[in-house]
This record gives C-alpha cells, structure tokens and sequence, in this order.
C-alpha cells in the first residue's frame, strides 16, 4: 500500500470527529500561540532596550571622577575635582582607539524667555559631542570649536525645552537667560525621546564646557568626559588606554586604587541584552509546558482511538493490510493534530503579540526562528506522543481485534 491511501484514510478517520479533534489539537494551538507570544514580547523588549543603549552614543565610554578611597569611605563618580580639561586633551592626543573625547559639566539651571521659564540640566560640552552621542541637529547648527575656545555664550536646545520655552516658535536666533545671563540659541537637537533610565533626552540645554565653567559654575574641573572609540570592537581597547594614561597623570601607583572610573556602554548593553534574553526564555520555557500537555492530550485521545476502532483495525488487517500500514495511519493522525495545531497555534500566537502590544504598548518582535521551531516542534510533539497509540495499534492480533466488540 501506497503512502497517499494510508494518508485519506487518517484525515477521514479524523474528520469524522471533527469536535473531538479540534479539541486535540487545542492543547498545541495553545501551547504554540503562548510560545510565539511570549518569545515575541521577550525580543521586543530586547530591541527597544537596546535602541534606547544606542541612543546614548555611539561606541561610548564615560569617565567619571571621584572614585577615590578616603578614610574608609569611597567617593561617588562624579564628586572630585581631579578630571581636567587638560586630562581630556592627553586622551584625545594620546589614546588611538578613542575617536572622539568631550569633557562633561553640568548643572541644574532655570531658564528664561519672555514670560516663560523652565527648569533643566545645562550640559556643558564641546563641539565633539554630537558625534560621541550620535545626536543630530534639527534646526540650525551646533556650536563650533571657536565658541569653546572664547566660551561664548552659545547654546543648543532639545525639543522639550523649545516646546516649553517657545511653543512652536522658531528658538533658533532667539536670546535666553540661564542664570541670568544671556545666550544665543544657535541650534535644536533631533529628538531622542527616553534613556532606558526614564529620562528625557530632549530636556537638555547644551552650552559650551569653558562657559559653563567660567560663567556658571567658576570651576576649572569636569566631574566627567565623554568618548567615543574608533568601533564597537575598540571599546574595550580605549578603555585600558585611558585608564592606563589618567592613572600615570594622577601619579597612581600600582596597587593604589583609581580616583576614576570609566564605564563602557558595551558592558551594559551585554548585561541589558543578557538579563533580556533570560527573561525570554524563562517566558518561553513557562510557555513551553502547555505544549507538552497538548502532546500528552494527543496521545490520549489516540490511545482512545486505538480502542474505539479495534475491530476495524482488526477488519483492515484481515484483508491484507500489515502492521506497518497501520502503526503509518495512526502515526500520520497525531502528526497531522500537531502540524495543524502548530500552524493555527503560530498564527494565534502572532495576532496574540500584536493585540498586546497595542493595547498596552509593549514591544513586539515576531522571530521567524521562534515561528520555525514551533512547526519542527509540533511535528516531533505529533511524532513523539503519537508513536505508542500507534505501535499499540500495529501490535494488535487480527483475529482478536475481530472479536472486540
């Protein structure tokens, strides 16, 4: 016998108890649709958690000051006074695989247009700064090294600041007092929308570093720098240079400990992309259990089949059929179950991710490997749970099958 005779007789055996194995397949259709949902929203966060890294800066160290032991107690990053702009200058001449550098204040500031104000962080930068943060203009242009040079009295906006200081006005060419005292808006940032910290990006007001230092603050220090590495694979490369170059200008000694630190923002995209990727597949794995009962409820039911139609196991066999053809027909029967309830369970699971993520704004990502798996896994469920009812079924004694009633 043929493999398409032994096909028509498993899907007419089936389709004469449609309700019954509709309801078989069920358990699969649940199982796959939770896995391809789960593991979707999983990828989804990843993506965004890792756009919203990327949208710190591209290839990004950060240097901060003040992680000196004192007396027993260690000083948070950010609290010395030993990170120079001088000490900013050496890494950009003498660490290669440092792209670009930026000495980093800043402060809170309230700012003032007309009969408006707003309350924001001044950043204080140079004209590198935009490439460190890959951080367009929108509208008018970012200030230039000769504006740093003569600390002028410059700045650029982010959208939440234009929106609130100028309310759809043109705030480029316009005069705003920080501290009051008067600069030029010369330009307003691309939007950025949230760090994966909840922050706004686009509420920054951005100045040059010399005249944050000189006019707001009256400091010659910066609590922090800002780099940028030739490549993502040079990250790790500059930060052993630069640790290595500030350790021999601030006369550390060996086993003396930094009075810096520098954080890489590859390090935390790993363990961002890490904790993620757990997180997805402990969901996939909780998710993964209803597959197992769906295989578990076709072996039931096929178990159930097998005693239901013994006498016309035992009709079929007595006509010439061997125990081949039927352990075949009962095989092809549970893998047919899995297969359907896989590929109606990868279209549920789909429509599922989308119907929560617009409901409640949840990332999305559907895998195409994650949709592949849950077919070769519906197929080995089918195979797997189905092979005892039919091997029981082949096992049967014809004459004895015959006398079942």
């Amino acid at each position: 016998m043929k493999i398409r005779p032994i096909v028509k007789i498993a899907l007419r055996a089936l389709a004469r108890n449609k309700a019954r194995s509709f309801l078989t397949a069920l358990g699969i259709i649940i199982g796959v649709g939770s896995v391809i949902a789960m593991v979707s929203l999983g990828q989804g966060a990843q993506h965004q958690v890792q756009q919203q890294i990327a949208s710190m800066g591209t290839n990004m160290l950060i240097v901060s000051s003040g992680s000196q032991r004192t007396g027993g107690l260690r000083g948070g990053t950010g609290t010395g006074t030993n990170l120079t702009p001088e000490d900013v200058a050496a890494i950009a001449r003498d660490c290669p695989a440092v792209a670009a550098v930026s000495p980093g204040v800043s402060a809170s500031v309230t700012l003032v247009f007309g009969n408006q104000n707003w309350t924001t962080r001044a950043e204080g930068v140079n004209e590198m700064y935009p490439s460190i943060r890959n951080w367009t203009v929108a509208a008018g242009e970012f200030f230039t090294a000769a504006d740093v040079r003569t600390a002028a009295r410059v700045a650029v906006i982010g959208k939440t600041v234009a929106d609130r200081l100028f309310a759809g006005g043109d705030p480029v060419g316009q005069t705003i007092r920080v501290r009051n005292l008067p600069f030029r808006v010369v330009g307003v940032l691309a939007p950025k929308g949230q760090s994966q910290f909840g922050q706004d990006q686009d509420d920054t007001l951005m100045i040059p570093y010399t005249a944050a230092m000189k006019k707001l603050l009256s400091i010659t220090y910066g609590p922090s720098a800002f780099l940028s590495a030739v490549n993502e694979g040079a990250t790790f490369e500059a930060q052993e240079q630069v640790e290595r170059l500030l350790r021999q200008r601030h006369n550390i000694r060996r086993g003396e400990e930094d009075d810096f630190s520098v954080r890489n923002l590859t390090d935390l995209a790993d363990m961002a992309t890490q904790t993620t990727g757990v997180m997805t597949l402990l969901l996939g794995s909780i998710a993964g259990v209803s597959l197992i009962v769906g295989g578990i409820g076709i072996m039931n039911i096929m178990l159930v089949s097998v005693t239901e139609r013994t006498r016309e196991i035992g009709i079929r066999m007595a006509v010439g059929a061997r125990a081949a053809h039927v352990r075949m027909q009962f095989l092809i029967e549970s893998v047919v179950l899995g297969v359907a309830g896989g590929v109606a369970g990868i279209l549920a699971g789909i429509g599922l991710s989308l119907l929560l993520s617009r409901v409640f704004g949840w990332p999305q990502a559907v895998s195409l490997v994650s949709v592949a798996a849950s077919v070769v896994f519906s197929v080995a469920v089918g195979v797997f749970f189905g092979y005892y009812p039919a091997r029981k079924a082949a096992s049967l004694d014809p004459i004895e099958a015959l006398r079942y009633e």
